[in-house]
């Protein structure tokens, strides 16, 4: 009997022993699981000026009762960051958070997953907050503490069903999406080119767009740890075929370092090939390609190649909130590019011209659904303008509403309210298009057809002006045979305001990338235009940004 006892305690003890032991091996791997916290970050050298408390965190996790999945990741993702904010700073949203927002509102509508559907309040908040602008965040604000945590367990919750489903993110690479202290450009991008998987899998994998500029990142990484790229004399200014000098070589020079022209050429003669070259790098930096060397060009391939590498980083950032592979159609409007390209399944069908908001009336990054097309629209002036443009004008000239084809269409507060007739000289044109959006922006026809020859188009008050409306209303609607060309046409003119929704609303994408890769696999770059990169910049860089 006592040795069927001590057999059986024997058993207990062992089995115990093997829970024991599994417990820990289970710990274990859960802290790998977990980043290391960053106590090097401070608010000297944070991305963000605001850091949240790791007990808020904790208490956080517990009131919504989170999977350890995602719990842990929550974790992880602040230790990496030393517990500083993701999506906000002290002035209001980061540039990541409108990015995020924007990729997964598109996800929620078009990627077909009613899982990670948010609620209306929380959807409101966040319209609400992006749309504001400039903010003061108090580091103990609750209410942005809540909102900062919301935001960061839909990321891990959108990743989960996405990137770390397929394994094309690894949880660390996650955790750096969101920029989390100041870093010199070359270790920066070291961290970047340099960073191997074991079962080597990435994100560019998944992200081709990303994977093309990364590329160049990696040529202008050798080129900089080679000393860079050669400074263009101004003398060379309008130099033209046929002439030669030593300035011209040294034009030569620059232009094969960055590839544009073939390294066999080392004349200081003007020869055909550089003159290619030059219309190439014209180009590339959205510059009428004429071949001759005008000032703008001569400053812009003098900007040094650790400059480039910066805006390569900091667009690197911005297109981790695109969708990846989209399907169907998607309309993507690139600010500094002042262009807008039509996408069918990630192929580019169309591309178009556009006009943007001018400095102080800044055209805003963000998603949206087109859904309506209106011919021979009303232009309902905006508040802001019939306050500062209207009435001083209409001072100085009681006329001048019945001049400009206006009339007062009642009150708003203390304002009139007023439209401007459809018409020859409607500022909207002959038609716009109209995707619902916290902004109030859309696309629209104009009379001013002459801006769309600058090579800068940054003039209007922050609707978007469309070189070839006609071209877009035809695609937009070449899914409903009743309108024909001819009816589309008709209608553009018709100078009678009509409505047409469209059967399947397409997607747009407001973007602000000023630098990426073309289609023709070339890397282009453009003016920071609102002052985006620098914003970004000088809280990316321990030099900040020129």
């Amino acid at each position: 009997m006592k040795r069927c006892i001590l057999i059986a305690l024997s058993f207990l003890l062992l089995a115990a022993c093997g829970q024991t032991d599994n417990e820990n091996d289970n710990r274990k791997e859960a802290k790998k699981k977990i980043s290391k916290r960053d106590y090097s970050i401070n608010k000297e050298n944070s991305y963000s000026d605001l850091f949240l408390d790791s007990l808020r965190m904790e208490t956080f996790i517990t009131s919504e009762s989170l999977p350890d999945s995602v719990a842990r990741r929550i974790r992880s993702f602040y230790n990496t960051r030393n517990f500083q904010y993701a999506w906000f700073n002290s002035t209001g949203p980061t540039e990541q958070a409108l990015g995020f927002w924007n990729l997964f509102d598109y996800y929620i509508s078009y990627g077909k997953d009613s899982t990670l559907e948010t609620e209306k309040k929380f959807h409101n908040k966040m319209e609400s907050l992006l749309g504001s602008g400039t903010l003061k965040i108090s580091e103990n604000d609750k209410g942005y503490q809540q909102t900062e945590l919301e935001l960061t367990k839909r990321l891990i919750e959108y990743s989960l069903r996405t990137f770390l489903q397929d394994k094309q993110v690894k949880r660390k690479e996650l955790e750096r999406f969101v920029p989390f202290k100041k870093r010199e450009v070359m270790e920066f991008s070291d961290s970047l080119i340099n960073k191997k998987h074991k079962d080597n899998k990435y994100f560019d994998d998944v992200n081709e767009n990303y994977a093309k500029l990364k590329d160049k990142l990696e040529a202008y990484y050798i080129l900089a740890e080679k000393g860079g790229w050669p400074q263009v004399s101004a003398a060379v200014k309008g130099a033209k075929p046929g002439a030669q000098s030593a300035d011209i070589l040294s034009l030569k020079k620059r232009l094969i370092a960055s590839g544009q022209l073939s390294a066999a050429d080392t004349t200081p003669a003007f020869t055909p090939q550089l003159e290619d070259a030059l219309k190439q790098a014209q180009q590339s930096f959205g510059m009428k390609a004429d071949g001759i060397p005008s000032k703008e060009l001569i400053a812009a391939l003098n900007v040094p190649v650790k400059e480039r590498m910066k805006q390569i980083l900091i667009n690197l950032n911005r297109m981790r909130w695109m969708p990846s592979r989209p399907s169907g159609e998607l309309i993507l409007v690139n600010i500094p590019e002042f262009v807008m390209h039509i996408f069918e399944n990630n192929n580019l069908v169309h591309s178009i011209d556009v006009v943007v908001g001018k400095e102080g009336h800044n055209t805003v990054l963000f998603t949206g659904d087109l859904n309506q097309v209106v011919f021979s629209p009303y232009w309902n002036v905006p508040p802001s303008i019939v306050k500062n443009e209207i009435l001083p004008a209409m001072e100085r000239d009681p006329s001048y509403l019945e001049r400009n084809n206006m009339e007062q269409n009642g009150t708003e507060g203390n304002l009139p309210r007023i439209r401007q007739k459809p018409g020859p000289g409607n500022s909207l044109g002959a038609v716009k298009f109209l995707f619902p959006n916290r902004f109030n922006i859309y696309f629209h026809d104009t009379p001013a057809k002459s801006l769309f020859n600058r090579d800068k188009r940054a003039f209007s008050h922050g609707c978007i002006r469309v070189a070839e409306p006609a071209k877009l209303a035809n695609y937009l609607l070449r899914k409903q045979p009743e309108w024909t060309p001819e009816k589309i046409n008709a209608a553009m003119h018709a100078g009678s305001e009509q409505y047409v929704k469209l059967k399947q609303p397409v997607p747009v994408f407001i973007t602000y990338y000023t630098a990426w890769v073309d289609n023709n696999g070339q890397l282009n770059f453009r003016d920071d235009i609102y002052n985006h990169d620098e914003e970004v910049g000088k809280r990316m860089f321990t030099d900040g940004y020129k």
